[in-house]
């Protein structure tokens, strides 16, 4: 097993470690679907409110009927499911995007650290033996008792 997928079962057992309800891709896949019917929908009733317009020329009841229940409404709809088609589309590609930066940072976190660790020379023992060394001489010194004080 390489590094990289000792990171992800890492990753994996983190995310599973912080009891969180993941929400189902479903309901998004429907909305954005429903976006497309919605853009589809508004497109063809428009077209079809505009040709009934074009076809009664002297009649301007007629006319306002058709623009009022095809064009209107189909615009309406077509506006609808684009909101719908651009907000799940854009979520999407913002959670694949926040994924990639987070582990291109963590890729990168290494990276500094190993760089680190050979210009201080340090291989896996010594870096412990320093690591030691340095929690030692940061630890308080333990209490030496003396003579009572004088009163």
């Amino acid at each position: 097993m390489n590094e990289n997928d000792i990171r992800i079962d890492q990753f994996k057992s983190e995310i599973d470690g912080l009891k969180l309800k993941g929400s189902s891709s479903e309901g998004e896949k429907r909305l954005l679907v429903l976006g497309i019917v919605l853009l589809v929908a508004g497109a063809l009733l428009a077209l079809f409110g505009a040709i009934e317009v074009g076809q009664y020329p002297d009649s301007a009841a007629d006319q306002r009927a058709y623009m009022a229940q095809g064009s209107f409404l189909g615009i309406a709809l077509i506006i609808a499911g684009a909101a719908l088609f651009v907000r799940f589309s854009l979520a999407r590609y913002l959670r694949f995007w926040m994924i990639r930066m987070t582990y291109e940072s963590r890729a990168n976190t290494d990276r500094i650290v190993d760089a680190i660790e050979r210009a201080a020379g340090l291989d896996d023992e010594s870096y412990q033996a320093a690591a030691q060394a340095a929690a030692a001489a940061a630890a308080p010194p333990e209490f030496q008792p003396g003579p009572p004080p004088l009163q």
